[in-house]
């Protein structure tokens, strides 16, 4: 018997590290206009191929991880002597959490107790990712599911988000941000420095041009945390390497952080934040 991790693709975690800690990501769903077909975040569907379609003028749509999906999962896990615990995208921007909760309910009924926990993270992205990979290490070490729901809540409280976008429309068509501040920020070449606070997607600064806003987030890092030599944080992008490749070499020269993970943004969250977002993640560590 042992603890088995579920999440979904808004976690955005590197495959490697899904297959190194045995994580089962379930999709996220993407839409493009004009075209009936349903894909699987990072199943049917890649990252620089829909952002290279976003640039082309395309738009996306997400959904939810389906009611069937969760269903076939959690049946399937029912019948087995494991516990399983699904750590959920933030349920202020997505329906993902409040659909399994239904399926939750369903198979309560049908079966009585089922073997399935789920919480809603609060988080998104690599943020999110992180919980679910620390999770995902203690289930490994121990059989203790005290000990892993402790590390998630420990996780949920402290974990920090930071980012900019390069294109205002993006989250102007999520309802984000107002058109005028779309066609402003554009013509001024503002960028935003957003936050997760709660759950929900909070612009918390702006900056004229690319360059001082990635600096401004490398800045950032330090006004929250203490010990920053032995901070593991997460780097993620989105058709921009170069510049999540420029801002792990900032935080290095600057605190002497040389651990992190990198990774790509997903459809799920790209499709609202659009090519050029470059984001940053981190436990907080002084309080």
């Amino acid at each position: 018997m042992g603890i088995k991790i579920i999440t979904d693709s808004a976690s955005d975690i590197p495959k490697e590290l899904a297959l190194k800690y045995n994580i089962e990501v379930l999709p996220l769903l993407v839409y493009k206009d004009g075209d009936t077909t349903e894909y699987r975040d990072n199943v049917d569907i890649f990252p620089d191929d829909m952002y290279e379609f976003m640039i082309e003028g395309g738009t996306v749509k997400t959904a939810q991880v389906s009611y069937e999906s969760f269903y076939r999962k959690f049946e399937e896990c029912i019948n087995t002597d494991d516990e399983y615990i699904y750590i959920a995208f933030s349920s202020e921007l997505s329906g993902t959490y409040q659909t399994s909760k239904m399926v939750e309910i369903e198979l309560k009924e049908k079966y009585g107790d089922i073997n399935i926990e789920i919480i809603d993270t609060k988080a998104a992205s690599l943020g999110f990712g992180l919980i679910v990979i620390e999770a995902a290490k203690v289930a490994k070490q121990t059989n203790d599911k005290s000990k892993v729901l402790e590390t998630i809540k420990y996780m949920m409280k402290n974990i920090e988000h930071i980012f900019t976008v390069d294109n205002l429309e993006y989250l102007y068509r999520g309802g984000r941000v107002s058109k005028a501040s779309a066609v402003i920020g554009g013509v001024l070449n503002i960028k935003p420095i957003l936050d997760v606070e709660d759950g929900k997607l909070i612009p918390f600064e702006k900056v004229r041009g690319r360059k001082k806003a990635i600096k401004r987030i490398a800045e950032l890092v330090s006004k929250r945390n203490i010990d920053l030599e032995k901070l593991i944080v997460g780097i993620n992008y989105s058709y921009n390497k170069k510049d999540a490749l420029l801002l792990a070499d900032m935080l290095k020269k600057m605190y002497g952080i040389e651990n992190y993970i990198l990774g790509e943004i997903g459809c799920s969250i790209g499709a609202h934040t659009g090519p050029g977002t470059l984001s940053v993640y981190f436990l907080k560590q002084n309080n």
